[in-house]
C-alpha cells in the first residue's frame, strides 16, 4: 500500500526526482521473534567508535543478510525481533577487513559488547563499491542534497548544485531562495566564509560542483546555530578525506560556458594530517535586455527606452589548506586557510532614449566597461576535548575564525550623441571606482554534557566582531566644457560600519520513553552597531537584545520507518554589506541601486510540521510550515523627479508572510532505475504601511530527477524542474524552467570517470520579464539570457586508504544532531549510508564525519 501510495504523490507532483532512497535496508527480522543483539564496534589499534558501520546477520550457510542496520556516531548497533537460533554476524565499513563471526540468539537481549574492526590499506583501483548514498536523505530536522550523486552537475558550478537541490530556487540572477525568501544563511563546511559575505550570485559561480559533497538544507535550526538567516540555513559541504596514507583527484571541465581544473591532496601520516584543495575556473554569460517606463510627473508623461548587450566573462581561483593534528584520541588540533580570486569584465552597448517631457528629451548610446575583483581569505584554529569511553558524547570545544574579503568594482563609460556608438561623436564620461571591505573576528566555545543516556545539555558562548567599509568616488569629463576629467565630491564619499555581536546559549535534549524525542533551546544575542560618513555629521549608532527560542519535538511511530517532528524557532537577519553599502553605480543614468547604511535586522518566527516515511525502496517527505517576519527587508523603487531617474535600494517596510506545503518522494522500481520528485507550493503575502501597498503571490516550483544504470560502466540521468516566478512589494518576476541530461562512463578500474552533460539543450536561450508599477512609473524589462550548455568532463582519483588511526568521533558541528538523545531511528534516516561488500572503496570517500566546523557567523 505504501508503494502505491508513494507513487501516486510522485505523479501528483511532476514526477520523480533521480536516486531513489537506496540507503542500507532498514533492519529487516528473521521472523518475528522476541531475540536481540547489541553491541558496540570500535577500531581495533585505536579503539574509537567506528560510525555508521554496516551490521549484517547472515544464516549459519549462504550469503543472503536476514537482518541488517548500521551503527550510530558511537559505534553502537541494535537488532531486534530475532528468531532464537546459530547465525553468523558480519560487520564491515571502508577502510577496513570484515569481521565475521558465529552468534547465537535466544529470547533474550544479548549484548554482545564490544566488537572490532581491523584497519586495511587498499589502492583505490582495486576497491569497487556494490552501493551508493541514496541523491536526497530526508532526516528529522534537515534534507540532505548528495550532489556528488548527480551526474548533470559534473562540470557545473555550485548555483548549478542549489538549483536541482530540494525546497531551494535559484531564479535568473543566481539569487537563491528556501521557502520563498532569500533571507537565508549560506555556509561552507559550516562556517561562515569571506567569499560569501558580497554578491552571492557572483560567489556561487566561484565554487566547482566537482568539489561539492552534499547541500545541508535547515529550514528550522536549533539554539546551537547563530540565529543569523531567518529564512534557514543551507550548509554546503566540500569534500573531504581523513583516512591514512596519501590520495587524491584531479578533474578538469571543458565547455561553451564554463571551463575549469580543480584537485586535492590529501596525507595523513599517524597524528598528523594535510588536506588540500585547488581550483581555477573561467566562466562566460551573454545576455541582452531592453526596458520600457512610463513616468507619471507633473509636467506630464515621459517614455523611456533602453536596450542593453552585453557579455561578462570571469575567472579566478580557489585553494585551501587544513592542517589536523590528534595527540591522544582525547585531544585535537585544526588549523586552516583558504582563499579564493574571482576577476571579471562586463562590457555592455547601452541604447537611451527619453521623450514626451520638454527639456528632457534624451538620445544617446552608451559604451561602457565594468570591471569587478574580489579577494577573499579565511583563518581557522580549533581545539576539541572529548572525554573516552567512560564519558560517551562528552565534548568540549572552542574556536576561532578570521575572514577579510576586499572587493573592487569600477567601470567607465563614454556617452555617444547617436542611436549607435559608430555614428555620433562623444559628448560624455565618466568613470567610478568603488573599495569594498568586510572584515570578521570570530571566537566561540562549546560544551555538550550528558546528564543520563537520554538527556543532554548543550550550552556555548560566541563573539562576532565585524568591520565593513566602503569608500567611492566618481569623476565626469564633459568634453564640450572640459578638457580633463573632473572630481565630483558630491557623489564621492567614504562609509565606516562597525557590527558587534555576542551571544550565549543553551539546548536540554531528552528522550522521553522510546518514541518521543524533544529539544527546548534559547538563544541571547546583543548586537551593538555604529556607522558613519567621512566629512559629515552623519554618525549613527544603534543596540538591540533578542531572545531567540527553539523547540522541536519528534515522534517515531509504531511501524518502523514513520517519523512525526513539529519545531518552532525564532531567527533574525542582519542586513549585510551588499544591502548595506551606499555606492551608486550610475552607468544607466535613468535607473540607479545602492544599499542602505540604516537598515534594521528583520525578526522571523516560523513553525514548521513534517511526516517522512521511506523503506527500502521509496522514501516520502511532507511538511507543513508557516513563516511570519516582522520589519522585513524588502526591495523598493522610488522616482527621483530632479534627476528623472528611478532609484532602487532596501528598507524596512513591512511584514513578510508565507504559508507552504512540500512535498519529496523516490522511488526505485528496480535495483538499477532511480526516480524522484520534489514540490513546494507557498503562499506570500507583503504588506507594507509606509508604501501603502499589499502584494500577493501563489508560487509554485516542481521538479524532476530519474537515473539509470547501465552495468558498470555507464550511468544516465536527466533532469528538469518549473519555477512559476516571484513576487515583490512593486514587482512580479516571470517563470523559468530547466533541464539537463549526464551520461557518465567510469575507466581506467574505477580509478578515473568521463561524463557528458548537456542543459537547456532545446532553445539556445531563454527570455525572462519582469514589471514594476508604483505611483510615479510603470516598467517593463524583458532579459533574454543564453542559457543552452554542454560541458565534458574528467576526473581521476589516486592513492591509498587505510582507515586505520582516522579520527572517527563526533566533529562540532552546528546542529542537535550533535548530541541530542532520541528514540532509536531506522538507521536508515540515521546515517544515509549503503552496505559495502568486502570490496570498499572510493564511492564512499567524502562521507566521513567533518572535523572541528566553526557556526555560522552571526
Amino acid at each position: 500500500m505504501k508503494h502505491f501510495t508513494t507513487l501516486g504523490l510522485l505523479c501528483l507532483f511532476g514526477a520523480p526526482r533521480l536516486h531513489a532512497q537506496t540507503t542500507a535496508p532498514a533492519a529487516r527480522p528473521v521472523v518475528a521473534g522476541t531475540g536481540e543483539l547489541r553491541g558496540n564496534v570500535q577500531d581495533a589499534a585505536t579503539h574509537r567508535p567506528v560510525e555508521y558501520a554496516t551490521v549484517l546477520l547472515l544464516p549459519a550457510t549462504g550469503t543472503s543478510p536476514l537482518a541488517s542496520t548500521t551503527c550510530d556516531e558511537q559505534g553502537r548497533f541494535v537488532l531486534r525481533k530475532l528468531l532464537a537460533g546459530t547465525f553468523r554476524l558480519q560487520i564491515s565499513f571502508v577502510g577496513y577487513a570484515p569481521n565475521l563471526a558465529p552468534v547465537t540468539v535466544t529470547n533474550q537481549a544479548t549484548d554482545l559488547g564490544t566488537l572490532t574492526l581491523a584497519a586495511e590499506a587498499r589502492k583505490l583501483g582495486e576497491v569497487s563499491v556494490t552501493g551508493q548514498r541514496p541523491l536526497v536523505e530526508t532526516k528529522p530536522d534537515r534534507l540532505i542534497y548528495n550532489a556528488e550523486q548527480d551526474v548533470t552537475s559534473t562540470g557545473g558550478t555550485a548555483a548549478d548544485v542549489l538549483r536541482k537541490t530540494p525546497l531551494l530556487n535559484v531564479d535568473v540572477d543566481g539569487n537563491v531562495q528556501l521557502r520563498g525568501t532569500s533571507n537565508v544563511r549560506i555556509l561552507i563546511n559550516n562556517k561562515p566564509s569571506a567569499m560569501l559575505a558580497g554578491n552571492l550570485a557572483d560567489a556561487l559561480k566561484q565554487i566547482p560542483a566537482d568539489q561539492i559533497k552534499a547541500i545541508e538544507v535547515v529550514t528550522s535550526p536549533s539554539a546551537r546555530y547563530d540565529a543569523e538567516g531567518s529564512g534557514g540555513v543551507i550548509n554546503i559541504v566540500l569534500k573531504k578525506n581523513t583516512l591514512q596514507g596519501t590520495n587524491g583527484n584531479v578533474g578538469a571541465n571543458a565547455g561553451n560556458r564554463n571551463q575549469s581544473l580543480n584537485g586535492s591532496l590529501n596525507v595523513r601520516r599517524g597524528k598528523l594530517g594535510i588536506n588540500t584543495r585547488l581550483s581555477g575556473y573561467y566562466n562566460t554569460y551573454p545576455y541582452r535586455s531592453s526596458l520600457s517606463r512610463t513616468d507619471f510627473t507633473p509636467a506630464g508623461e515621459g517614455q523611456l527606452t533602453q536596450n542593453t548587450t552585453s557579455s561578462s566573462q570571469g575567472g579566478g581561483g580557489y585553494g585551501q589548506v587544513e592542517l589536523t593534528y590528534d595527540p591522544s584520541p582525547l585531544h585535537s588540533f585544526t588549523l586552516s586557510t583558504n582563499g579564493n580570486l574571482y576577476q571579471s569584465n562586463s562590457p555592455q552597448a547601452l541604447f537611451n532614449q527619453y521623450a514626451g517631457i520638454p527639456g528632457r528629451d534624451t538620445l544617446y548610446t552608451r559604451d561602457i566597461r565594468q570591471r569587478y575583483l574580489g579577494r577573499n581569505y579565511d583563518f581557522n584554529g580549533g581545539y576539541t576535548r572529548t572525554y573516552g569511553p567512560d564519558h560517551p558524547r562528552r565534548e568540549w570545544s572552542v574556536l576561532a575564525q578570521h575572514t577579510r574579503s576586499t572587493n573592487t568594482g569600477n567601470y567607465n563609460l563614454a556617452q555617444y550623441r547617436a542611436p549607435t556608438i559608430e555614428d555620433g561623436p562623444l559628448e560624455y564620461q565618466e568613470r567610478s571606482d568603488n573599495l569594498a571591505r568586510n572584515l570578521e573576528t570570530t571566537l566561540q566555545t562549546d560544551y555538550i554534557r550528558p546528564l543520563t543516556e537520554k538527556n543532554t545539555l548543550e550550552v556555548g558562548a560566541k563573539a562576532v566582531l565585524r568591520q565593513v567599509s566602503s569608500n567611492y568616488s566618481l569623476d565626469t569629463l564633459l568634453t564640450a566644457q572640459q578638457l580633463d576629467f573632473a572630481h565630483s565630491p558630491r557623489r564621492s564619499n567614504a562609509f565606516s560600519y562597525h557590527q558587534n555581536v555576542g551571544a550565549a546559549y543553551g539546548t536540554y535534549n531528552f528522550a522521553w520513553g522510546k518514541k518521543y524525542a524533544l529539544s527546548l533551546g534559547a538563544r541571547l544575542e546583543t548586537t551593538s552597531i555604529e556607522g558613519e560618513f567621512a566629512g559629515e555629521e552623519s554618525r549613527f549608532t544603534n543596540s538591540y537584545f533578542n531572545v531567540l527560542p527553539n523547540v522541536s519535538a519528534t515522534r517515531t511511530l509504531k511501524e518502523p520507518g514513520h517519523t512525526l517532528r513539529f519545531s518552532f524557532s525564532r531567527r533574525i537577519q542582519r542586513p549585510n554589506i551588499y544591502y548595506l553599502n551606499p555606492y551608486v553605480n550610475q552607468s544607466s543614468a535613468n535607473s540607479v541601486y545602492y544599499g542602505n547604511p540604516t537598515l534594521s535586522p528583520e525578526l522571523a518566527s516560523s513553525y514548521d510540521f513534517s511526516y517522512s516515511t521511506f523503506g527500502k525502496t521509496n522514501s516520502l517527505n511532507l511538511s507543513a510550515y508557516v513563516r511570519y517576519t516582522g520589519n522585513s527587508i524588502e526591495r523598493y523603487n522610488l522616482y527621483n523627479e530632479a534627476l528623472a531617474r528611478t532609484e532602487s535600494t532596501y528598507g524596512n517596510l513591512g511584514s513578510n508572510a508565507t504559508y507552504g506545503l512540500s512535498a519529496y518522494g523516490s522511488l526505485k522500481p528496480v535495483p538499477a532505475w532511480n526516480v524522484s520528485g520534489n514540490a513546494t507550493v507557498n503562499y506570500n503575502r507583503l504588506r507594507s504601511v509606509a508604501l501603502g501597498r499589499t502584494a500577493s503571490q501563489v508560487a509554485v516550483n516542481v521538479s524532476l530527477n530519474t537515473s539509470l544504470k547501465m552495468g558498470k560502466l555507464y550511468t544516465a540521468q536527466a533532469y528538469g524542474g518549473y519555477g512559476s516566478g516571484s513576487v515583490l512589494l512593486q514587482s512580479r518576476y516571470s517563470g523559468y524552467y530547466y533541464s539537463s541530461l549526464g551520461l557518465k562512463r567510469t575507466l581506467l578500474k574505477d580509478k578515473a570517470d568521463l561524463t557528458f552533460n548537456a542543459s537547456n539543450f532545446f532553445t539556445p536561450g531563454r527570455e525572462f520579464r519582469s514589471s514594476t508599477t508604483t505611483d510615479q512609473f510603470i516598467s517593463e524589462s524583458v532579459s533574454y539570457q543564453y542559457q543552452r550548455t554542454v560541458r565534458l568532463a574528467f576526473n581521476y582519483r589516486f592513492g591509498q586508504i587505510d582507515a586505520s588511526g582516522s579520527r572517527q568521533r563526533r566533529s562540532v558541528r552546528n546542529d542537535e544532531r550533535a548530541a541530542a538523545p532520541r528514540p532509536r531511528l531506522p538507521h536508515a534516516q540515521q546515517s544515509g549510508f549503503v552496505t559495502l561488500s568486502a570490496r570498499r572503496g572510493w564511492a564512499a570517500l567524502g562521507a566521513w564525519p567533518r572535523r572541528h566546523q566553526l557556526k555560522p557567523c552571526a
